[in-house]
């Protein structure tokens, strides 16, 4: 030591350092620092007020440093590091690193539909668009038509009354080009929506019937807007109340399909495609309607020649018009088609010509009367020039309850690995019988899903279908599972027996790759659920209920674990799973009880205490005692929270539940605080933190580190409290638990409201009610009041 500057060779912070990318990431490596330095001075963190004097700032200042509000200028960034002991080489590691921050607050990166934004403060504005076709060619008029809906660049030469918006509806037959048209045209305007583009494939007229209800397609696009629901809204009005948004909903199935999608911005512009005539749009909301026929023959023809080349087409006419007239003026038909022709260049196009003419032949003996019969001719031939391998991922790729596949989950399909599984991949998406999305997704046009499912009915045997649905059901169970143990630690009784030969399971690396893994999963996962009872595979479809609740729960969403746990509950009765209906009961309850229904998760949780008591399961008692408690607190019972608490906590020491001693240890600390008994709550949680740490239990820490925050906040020591809670909130922020990180900065709020930091405490309370106010929870109202209650005192 000279001088109190470490010397010593760096440690973890400067790899952390390396990773650091926003703001936040910065005040953590110096509360990281900052703790460090307590603990090799054998003192306590220093004060914000204690490091303010040093420096000579104001407090205010150093609170916005540490806490992330504000990113530290260079000059004042380089003394604070000094201030809290870097060493030499880790006080250049930290200004690269800071400079890296300040570097990408100064770019727009566009945010990925798939993943909710961690900082709650900044508006989300995605992307979401498909990419365009480097191909397009015809409806001109069509685009026109577009054109002339889409608002002014200039906001004030918006003339739309308020309270309306734009909406077109958008129809004609499968295959036909709407979802192309819609695209292209969307990436021309994209500019004049400045807030960004949706896009929601609703699955309207999916062959299995997984449609996306109004719903689940809610919920997707507010979890795109960084707005999960605790209960789904009736419409998107006010969350989008302001904004300049291009929606487009492709694939509705009527006009209910979409009504309480429809935002009443005039900024905003909403497209529908469908195969129906959208009748009830167009005369109850004044859409616009835009119908497209199938390709007139000379738009066919520019189609293949921008696709094929026009040197190749021009050399043969004649093998061009009879390739036009097979295909029927479908593009998709066509699109199959050019994609078969760029893979065999050196084939003549009449060669092509004769294979589509014997295809038609050969399914106009076998369906002499299929409307669709000219685009499952094209299939048909294309399917036939795929190799035996890809052929086969095709077909089981039919039996994918869908929307969309990665490459791993086809690989389980498939039964495979996932370097084989890719080149097969690739091979569909050239020949255009799959599509390719951004994030490593894979999707079937609902035209050839069906044609896929029916090729598999006809040459894959029976028992092939079976054993490919359960390694793919087996994929989600455990790949599930995995991202659910990164989450919360041992929340889930483990997957039963070993994985079947072929499935290949996804192990995010951290809390981060799980909530990511999940949000481009979970709709997918509640498909899976639906194929997995279907096909009888109980057992397993009661785990994916079970690997899903802490995602969902954590999310916020709410509304859609209250359906998935009451399936739960009625499957695991079905087929007498008792613990499985206890754990439905427990999950159910605390669906309810974060959303204030608090009756119905008394009844749920009664239920589940009897199963439990009647199968033994000591361990289980004493997490629905840790149930019932919360419920009590939420009731404002919290004597009989408290007893609930140490009932817990006699459960788990019988079963020998270290970890769910800790927790317990926190809950009965927790309810001693809520009824003014701090030194009896600075026990229980000191004991529970450190049980808890020593198990590595993020969430359980987190939870205690607020509870010490609260008793030193009603001891007097604001600074400990303030320490305190920002270990709670780094903690929360980064296992991605949107409720309880607003609880905390709630509590923060209070602390800067009590000392004095008003803006402090605006700032705090003002994030807490913004993500409050997102999962649409009642306990945005109290943490209202106190923002405006500082009206007056500044």
């Amino acid at each position: 030591m000279v001088h109190g500057v470490d010397t010593r060779p760096p440690d973890r912070l400067v790899r952390d350092a390396a990773g650091a990318r926003t703001v936040d990431d910065l005040a953590a490596l110096l509360r990281a620092l900052r703790r460090r330095h307590a603990r090799r001075e054998g003192q306590r963190v220093l004060s914000y007020r204690v490091l303010a004097t040093r420096a000579g700032w104001s407090h205010t200042a150093v609170a916005e440093y540490l806490t992330g509000k504000t990113l530290p200028p260079t000059d004042r960034f380089d003394v604070l590091v000094g201030l809290l002991g870097a060493s030499p080489v880790e006080r250049g590691v930290l200004a690269s690193a800071r400079d890296r921050v300040d570097e990408r607050r100064r770019v727009t990166v566009p945010t990925d539909p798939a993943v909710v934004p961690a900082d709650p403060v900044v508006r989300a504005v995605p992307r979401q668009l498909p990419p365009a076709l480097g191909h397009f060619s015809g409806r001109r008029a069509e685009l026109a038509q577009l054109a002339r809906l889409a608002p002014a660049t200039d906001p004030a030469r918006q003339i739309t009354p308020a309270g309306t918006v734009r909406i077109v509806a958008v129809s004609g037959t499968a295959g036909v080009g709407k979802t192309t048209l819609v695209v292209q045209w969307a990436h021309q305007v994209a500019d004049r929506f400045p807030d960004g583009q949706l896009y929601l494939n609703l699955r309207g007229f999916d062959p299995d019937g997984s449609v996306t209800e109004p719903a689940t397609a809610l919920r997707l696009l507010l979890d795109a807007l960084g707005v999960p629901p605790a209960q789904v809204p009736t419409d998107l009005r006010t969350t989008l109340a302001g904004r300049r948004l291009l929606i487009v909903l492709d694939n509705a199935r009527d006009s209910a399909h979409v009504r309480m999608l429809l935002p009443s911005s005039p900024q905003c512009l909403v497209v529908v495609t469908s195969r129906n005539q959208l009748t009830g749009l167009i005369a109850a909301h004044g859409a616009q309607p835009l119908t497209l026929d199938l390709l007139h023959p000379a738009d066919a023809a520019e189609l293949l020649r921008r696709r094929v080349g026009q040197r190749r087409c021009a050399a043969e006419p004649a093998a061009v018009d009879e390739i036009v007239a097979r295909c029927a003026g479908l593009p998709l038909a066509l699109a199959v088609v050019a994609a078969r022709a760029v893979i065999a260049p050196q084939m003549p196009l009449a060669a092509l010509a004769t294979e589509l003419r014997v295809a038609r032949h050969r399914l106009d003996a076998l369906a002499p009367d299929d409307p669709q019969l000219g685009v499952r001719a094209v299939f048909s031939w294309s399917y036939q020039a795929l190799s035996p391998s890809a052929a086969q991922l095709f077909r089981l790729l039919g039996i994918h309850p869908g929307p969309t596949v990665s490459a791993p989950a086809a690989a389980s399909l498939a039964g495979l690995p996932v370097t084989r599984v890719r080149p097969l991949l690739a091979e569909l998406v050239r020949a255009n019988l799959l599509n390719a999305y951004p994030g490593g997704r894979y999707g079937l046009h609902d035209l050839l899903r069906v044609y896929a499912a029916e090729q598999a009915r006809e040459l894959e045997p029976g028992s092939a279908c079976d054993a490919a649905l359960r390694r793919l059901v087996d994929h989600y169970v455990r790949s599930a599972y995995q991202a659910d143990q990164t989450l919360q630690p041992n929340p889930a009784p483990t997957v039963p027996g070993a994985a079947r030969p072929g499935v290949v399971t996804e192990i995010p690396t951290d809390s981060q790759a799980a909530l990511t893994w999940f949000a481009a999963e979970h709709t997918v996962l509640e498909a899976v659920f639906d194929a997995a009872v279907a096909a009888g595979l109980g057992a397993e479809a009661l785990h994916l209920t079970q690997v899903t609740y802490t995602y969902l729960d954590r999310r916020g969403h709410w509304s859609a674990l209250t359906v998935l746990q009451r399936s739960a509950l009625q499957l695991a009765r079905r087929v007498g799973d008792v613990a499985a209906e206890a754990v439905a009961h427990r999950h159910l309850a605390r669906a309810y009880t974060r959303t204030s229904r608090y009756a119905e998760a008394d009844g749920h949780l009664g239920a589940a205490l009897e199963l439990e008591r009647g199968r033994g399961d000591l361990a289980r008692q004493g997490l629905t005692h840790l149930n019932l408690s919360l419920l009590r607190e939420r009731q404002e019972r919290h004597r009989d929270a408290l007893a609930h608490g140490r009932t817990a906590y006699e459960f788990y020491a019988a079963a020998g539940d270290r970890r769910g001693e800790g927790k317990a240890l926190n809950v009965v600390g927790w309810q001693h605080a809520r009824l003014g008994e701090y030194a009896e709550t600075l026990n229980c949680c000191g004991r529970a933190l450190q049980l808890l740490r020593e198990l590595g239990d993020g969430p359980g820490q987190a939870s205690t580190w607020h509870s010490l925050g609260y008793a030193y906040q009603h001891l007097g020591d604001p600074d400990e409290a303030a320490v305190c809670y920002q270990e709670a909130l780094e903690l929360f922020r980064r296992l991605g638990d949107r409720h309880l990180e607003a609880l905390v900065l709630s509590s923060l709020g209070e602390v800067g409201s009590d000392t004095g930091d008003l803006a402090a405490a605006e700032a705090c309370w003002g994030a807490a009610v913004r993500i409050l106010d997102s999962l649409r929870h009642p306990d945005a109202e109290p943490v209202r009041a106190q923002l405006n209650g500082l009206t007056g005192r500044g």
